[in-house]
């Protein structure tokens, strides 16, 4: 990542460089002592995970746009124009911006932005935009992004708090993502913007991911079952458009079309019965994994 950042950085772009050890026992320090490319190395004693480790390093940053670098990323030219340019377009209401990360491995698109699924979940984007939106719509509205890669203005980020310490290497990035909905800031994704992505190496990264997944839907649980509203109506529709005589409330139905057509802002009564039963259905399962 290093390496790939000193080649990928326009030489018009002042730039500081700081790397977060936390708590390593891997000979990493070692290498870092040797590092020839400038930068401030802020060593934990402990291991404070992925939220904590961040917050420390961003708290020492002196420049006006954070970026935020997973240390398994590979960057390609071109990856930071297109998100500082999505910042800009989006003015003081520009909240966090993310890009397309692809798995170094096999060359997937693994992330094109973070949507709620129909669990109440979230989940990756894994659609590979079309070469038309990418010239037309070059910076795509975003439910969240990835902590792996992202730019959010310093500002914003401190006036946010930076990452919630109770989520422990998952749902960070997504919480920090609705906050800044909640404040009435836009998220995004820059899709003319790549990097590659050692995706979820470290060992025991998914080891907390329900724990979190669990602690993101009892504090954002409205606003969960907003974001997935749209999809539920879809799909709950798209049966009953093939024979609409058997849809049991034809007053419902214009309903859940306005909401789909966008011609309706908040979602219907029964698109938010629907996906507030999925999460019922969620919470009671991890209601059983956690309750020994």
């Amino acid at each position: 990542m290093v390496a790939s950042l000193a080649a990928t950085i326009p030489a018009a772009v002042r730039y500081e460089l700081i790397l977060v050890d936390d708590g390593s026992t891997d000979g990493t320090r070692a290498w870092l002592a040797g590092l020839a490319t400038p930068g401030r190395v802020i060593l934990n004693e402990t291991n404070l995970g992925f939220g904590g480790a961040t917050n420390r390093g961003a708290a020492e940053a002196r420049g006006s746009v954070l970026a935020l670098l997973n240390n398994d990323l590979v960057l390609e030219p071109g990856w930071l124009e297109p998100m500082l340019g999505a910042l800009r377009s989006l003015g003081r209401r520009a909240g966090v911006v993310g890009n397309l990360q692809y798995n170094a491995a096999s060359g997937r698109l693994d992330h094109a932005g973070i949507r709620i699924n129909l669990k109440g979940k979230p989940e990756h984007v894994r659609a590979e935009p079309t070469r038309l939106e990418r010239a037309l719509r070059p910076v795509r509205p975003a439910a969240a992004a990835t902590g792996a890669c992202l730019l959010v203005r310093t500002e914003t980020w401190r006036r946010l708090g930076g990452f919630d310490p109770a989520f422990v290497n998952g749902c960070e990035d997504v919480d920090l993502c609705l906050r800044a909905r909640r404040s009435g800031l836009r998220n995004a994704v820059a899709l003319r913007s790549r990097v590659r992505h050692h995706i979820s190496a470290s060992p025991g990264r998914k080891r907390r991911d329900e724990e979190n997944t669990r602690r993101l839907v009892f504090k954002w649980r409205d606003e969960l079952i907003t974001l997935a509203s749209r999809e539920w109506t879809w799909t709950y529709l798209r049966p009953l458009l093939r024979e609409p005589r058997d849809f049991p409330d034809p007053a419902e139905a214009l309903r859940l079309a306005a909401y789909l057509g966008h011609l309706r802002r908040t979602p219907p009564a029964s698109a938010r019965a629907g996906m507030g039963a999925a999460l019922d259905t969620e919470l009671a399962r991890w209601w059983e994994m956690f309750s020994d």
